[in-house]
């Protein structure tokens, strides 16, 4: 194989992006020989901008066709881990969109599957790809922060007004979308921070539902994590603040590590502070601290298109995944654990994740789902196409 043919399931937002990276020759030695949506009118728009391809109406004519070595799924959250199971039983490459699904017992399904085949399995974790975070995984596996005491990220900067939420009949439900600030918006930051600090033992929050908008499902979350090491963690986020927060905070014994606006902030202890407090002898006194911006080099930093050529690199030559497809299950794990402890008010076991516990309390609320909403449609959505 000298190139990977792609198809992609799903034309909406996303799925035109990535069309449209692959076409304009973005990725090195992948071609996009295929598409399917079941919307006619998206599969029109796909057919007048890429009438040199296979057009599907549905996904598993789109395998079968022989056009494709690999798929990128980019639908509906429930969708992913059906597709994904499907395209394996006919030996093709998968790469699915954020997140991996809406719960555990349906992507661990998706993980299965993919280990019983030899293909190749990967995520749309794009963030992954951004040097602040790598720097960040590298410093803590390296063991250059010392003991991590507490990590606060505040990501409050997804603001989202009644029209997006009322933008379509699928979105901000239950029954349709599976959650929402956490489903939605968050997993890229959820994914990174098991990717850097691991995953933690315990979650208890505190969950509003539809506290700022006419929306069944979350849009302000407070979550403590717990870790067996001592470890502690905040993770705060909503859609109703404006102009809102994105910080992430990290107290270690060397110090603090700060990351805002894209800017990487060393607050670095001369000494740690645990060997200070040993031969310090004067109350009051602090080990001495410097300040240093820690230098990134954002040239590689490619995201959708780093993903994909990663991906395409995995296939033809087997280099390693930056984001595998069974690490989805992760995020989604402390995702679940934030919902039922939302629900239930109880302290998660992460490590023990229950998940026919979550399964059916996520189906009682699918059966008492809003599915009328208002009748404006506006094509606004992150990740609204249908395959």
């Amino acid at each position: 194989m000298e190139k990977v043919r792609l198809g992609i399931v799903g034309y909406g937002n996303m799925g035109t992006t990535h069309a449209k990276n692959v076409n304009d020759g973005q990725v090195k030695n992948m071609t996009l020989t295929a598409l399917c949506d079941i919307s006619e009118a998206r599969r029109e728009k796909a057919k007048e901008n890429h009438p040199e391809i296979g057009i599907f109406d549905n996904a598993e004519e789109m395998y079968k066709s022989g056009l494709c070595d690999a798929v990128l799924i980019a639908v509906p959250h429930y969708s992913h881990p059906e597709l994904a199971i499907k395209a394996f039983e006919y030996g093709l490459n998968v790469l699915i969109e954020k997140p991996a699904g809406v719960y555990t017992k349906q992507v661990k399904e998706m993980n299965e599957a993919a280990a019983k085949s030899d293909k190749v399995y990967g995520i749309m974790y794009n963030q992954r790809t951004n040097p602040v975070y790598q720097k960040i995984r590298d410093m803590v596996k390296k063991g250059e922060l010392g003991h991590i005491k507490r990590i606060t990220w505040i990501i409050t900067d997804w603001y989202r007004p009644q029209a997006y939420h009322d933008s379509s009949t699928w979105r901000s439900t239950w029954k349709d979308e599976g959650g929402g600030a956490l489903i939605n918006q968050n997993p890229h930051q959820l994914d990174l921070w098991q990717w850097m600090f691991g995953m933690p033992d315990k979650i208890f929050a505190k969950v509003s539902f539809g506290k700022y908008y006419d929306i069944e499902v979350e849009d302000d979350v407070m979550a403590y994590f717990e870790y067996d090491n001592g470890t502690t963690g905040e993770y705060i986020t909503s859609t109703g603040e404006a102009p809102g927060t994105n910080r992430l905070e990290i107290a270690c014994d060397m110090g603090k590590l700060v990351v805002e606006n894209n800017k990487l902030m060393f607050h670095r202890n001369v000494i740690s502070e645990r060997e200070h407090n040993k031969v310090n002898k004067t109350p009051f006194a602090q080990p001495e601290c410097w300040k240093c911006e820690i230098p990134v080099d954002f040239s590689g930093g490619k995201q959708h298109v780093g993903i994909l050529q990663n991906f395409t690199n995995a296939i033809l030559n087997g280099q390693e995944l930056l984001a595998k497809g069974e690490e989805g299950i992760k995020g989604l794990t402390i995702s679940n654990s934030v919902h039922l402890s939302g629900w239930t008010g109880e302290i998660v076991d992460v490590k023990n994740f229950p998940d026919d516990k979550f399964y059916d309390i996520l189906q009682d609320k699918i059966k008492n789902s809003t599915v009328v909403k208002k009748e404006q449609q506006i094509v606004v959505d992150d990740n609204s196409s249908t395959y």
